[in-house]
């Protein structure tokens, strides 16, 4: 679904952001990006969208070279969830924003079809349609976002901390849902977090950048476990993985896990 092939990009006046990035992600993948700040995460998610061209090298949606497609091109296969949603929301009531984003892409549709697809992403996100966005909470807002974004069945979405300024019950509705379309749809996602509990949660497979580099790609549970990589990165591993490591106990990654490793060691049974 997508492809990077020796990327580099920089900015005018400054020096290079991402350098020589070359990686694959397959269709229906559920993909981090981990690193410290300014590792050049965001400019990566941003070039796969098309925001920004390469300076070098190609990227590729579907086999496809973003650098001969236009932005609304782009738009109808994939999806930018914005880190802080205030930036993304522009009308005055829920339905309205929806239905903006679908008249961006899919306006071939017809009026009497965008509405009937507006109504069905109400109901499953929850909303009636007459709530007005900026007096919603921030969790809320969020999921407005996201349903606008959703509502144009994006075969790519990205998400730039999706989860910043949310509480634990917002968090998992908003990672709950996107991780049922994931494996519903099979909609290729590829988010930025720097909330290693949450990539532990819903994560399959990691990229690990620094300096604008990618220094690893592999399995999320393999990639925290590489004490020496996520020093090299700067990344404190998920609190569960930290205590496996400490404990010398393999595979337990969840409390559940953990509790049968530590009876397993002490020679009791697994509950």
């Amino acid at each position: 679904m997508i492809q990077l092939d020796q990327v580099s990009f920089a900015y005018p006046s400054q020096g290079p952001t991402v350098r020589d990035l070359s990686f694959h992600i397959r269709k229906g993948e559920f993909v981090a990006l981990l690193g410290a700040n300014g590792a050049g995460k965001t400019t990566t998610v941003r070039l796969i969208d098309g925001l920004i061209r390469p300076t070098s090298g190609r990227v590729l949606i579907g086999g496809a070279d973003t650098a001969g497609s236009s932005v609304s091109q782009r738009a109808r296969r994939v999806g930018f969830l914005f880190q802080n949603p205030d930036r993304q929301i522009c009308k005055n009531t829920v339905r309205e924003e929806i239905l903006f984003g679908l008249n961006a892409v899919r306006a071939e549709e017809g009026p009497e079809k965008l509405a009937a697809r507006t109504d069905r992403v109400l109901a499953d996100f929850g909303f009636t349609g007459d709530e007005e966005p900026f007096s919603l909470s921030r969790g809320q807002r969020q999921r407005v976002a996201l349903a606008s974004i959703l509502a144009a069945e994006p075969e790519v979405l990205i998400l730039d901390e999706p989860t910043t300024g949310l509480d634990y019950q917002e968090c998992c509705h908003i990672m709950d849902r996107i991780r049922r379309m994931n494996r519903e749809q099979q909609v290729t996602v590829i988010m930025v977090c720097h909330d290693m509990e949450v990539v532990l949660d819903y994560v399959d497979r990691a990229l690990v950048m620094a300096g604008g580099r990618l220094l690893a790609d592999g399995p999320v549970r393999q990639i925290f476990r590489d004490a020496a990589l996520m020093e090299r990165a700067s990344i404190l591993p998920p609190q569960m993985i930290d205590l496996s490591l400490r404990l010398d106990l393999p595979g337990a990654d969840s409390p559940e896990t953990m509790a049968d490793a530590i009876l397993a060691a002490k020679g009791g049974k697994p509950a």
